[in-house]
């Protein structure tokens, strides 16, 4: 007999409107002894049957739902059609030749709770996030090879988010070998070499496409301040958009390799980008004191808030980055700023950035409103897909 979650009286409203997510408290009681990732029947206090999802006895989200729809099994036919219909979404990114690195599979928002795919050419990275992806990871990843063969799967499920799953930390290979050092993508006729082991993320920030490509398409870039460089993706795209000069401000000297390659990778001049490693919020603030000035800067931060309890310091501290960037810019300048964290909203983030231009006693016009790019998709049902938010802001 499948185990069974009962909701307690009153706490079913969010499954009637298709959210994926069931949190402990509003669970009433637990039959069968379901195990970790084991799919379960959630039905509402006086028995009604309302979804079927995967299990997880660690986590604060005790179930995510796979279906809503009690004639559909959750088994690998089941995982097959989300997954070819996850790839079916990306076929017009799958046949551009100018971009051959995007996100095939989007988690909730693909109806695979839990699970990341992202293309890098021939090759994928994988990240089984939930217990319910990780017990049906040989399943998924039979799939996968089926639907699209491709030059190996390397997983990548060391994210901080699996131990809240009650899951172990993994890098591996789980088809073919692992790569042996950075590949080589292309994104808009540009190119890059991504670190799929042991690069952030999944080796590179996907989400940023678009993004990377409103910049390129600025008008006078001029002198280009870029923070949080990482590899480089925002530099080589400023370079790319005609920016006189670009510093990029990372910490880590191994990503500042990689974006010395990446410029040298698309014939840029290395005299146009100069690189600075150290912390930012530090460096920023050294070239307050000696009067810098630059035409555009973005900020690219990491998430600094991973759950409602860390929002208020996370405002803090975009509101102190965002600060010292109004007090660069030249007069005409853009700043093209970020947040990843899903706990700031939009809204919210536009408030700090608006409290931060008046506490530098500027005037600041709002651009354009920047998200992540259509492989990484909202459905209407999951707001908290939408984590990635930013704002082009141009000084009075």
């Amino acid at each position: 007999m499948t185990p069974t979650v009962r909701l307690l009286p009153g706490r079913q409203k969010s499954l009637a409107r298709r959210h994926p997510w069931i949190f402990a408290g509003a669970i009433g009681a637990v039959s069968g002894d379901p195990g970790l990732g084991e799919t379960v029947e959630v039905v509402s206090s006086a028995g009604t049957w309302l979804a079927r999802g995967a299990f997880s006895p660690a986590s604060q989200i005790r179930v995510r739902v796979w279906t809503w729809d009690e004639a559909e099994a959750v088994d690998a036919d089941y995982f097959r059609r989300r997954l070819a219909a996850a790839l079916a979404r990306r076929a017009e990114l799958a046949h551009n030749p100018g971009t051959n690195a995007y996100r095939e599979v989007h988690g909730e928002s693909d109806g695979l709770p839990g699970l990341i795919v992202d293309r890098y050419g021939t090759s994928r990275v994988t990240q089984f996030l939930s217990a319910g992806a990780e017990r049906w990871r040989p399943t998924l990843v039979e799939a996968l090879e089926q639907l699209s063969p491709g030059g190996g799967i390397y997983d990548r499920s060391d994210a901080p988010v699996r131990t809240l799953e009650g899951l172990p930390s993994r890098c591996q290979a789980l088809t073919g070998e692992a790569p042996g050092g950075p590949v080589r993508i292309r994104e808009e006729g540009l190119e890059f070499a991504v670190d799929l082991v042991g690069g952030q993320k999944t080796g590179f920030y996907l989400d940023q496409r678009d993004n990377r490509a409103r910049l390129r398409a600025e008008p006078r870039l001029g002198e280009v301040l870029n923070c949080f460089a990482y590899t480089g993706g925002f530099t080589v795209a400023a370079l790319a958009g005609g920016a006189t000069s670009v510093l990029s401000i990372e910490e880590s000297a191994e990503a500042i390799g990689l974006g010395r390659r990446n410029v040298d990778l698309n014939g840029f001049a290395p005299d146009r980008a100069e690189w600075l490693q150290a912390d930012v919020f530090a460096a920023l603030r050294k070239l307050r004191d000696r009067a810098e000035k630059f035409d555009t800067i973005v900020l690219d931060p990491p998430r600094f808030a991973s759950s409602a309890a860390q929002v208020e310091r996370a405002a803090r501290g975009y509101k102190d980055i965002n600060l010292l960037a109004f007090k660069l810019l030249r007069p005409g300048g853009r700043l093209c700023t970020f947040s990843c964290s899903g706990a700031i909203s939009a809204s919210f983030f536009q408030t700090i950035v608006a409290e931060a231009a008046v506490d530098a006693g500027l005037d600041a016009r709002i651009v354009a409103w920047l998200a992540q790019p259509v492989d990484h998709p909202v459905t209407l049902a999951f707001p908290e897909g939408r984590y990635l938010k930013g704002l082009i802001c141009r000084l009075d």
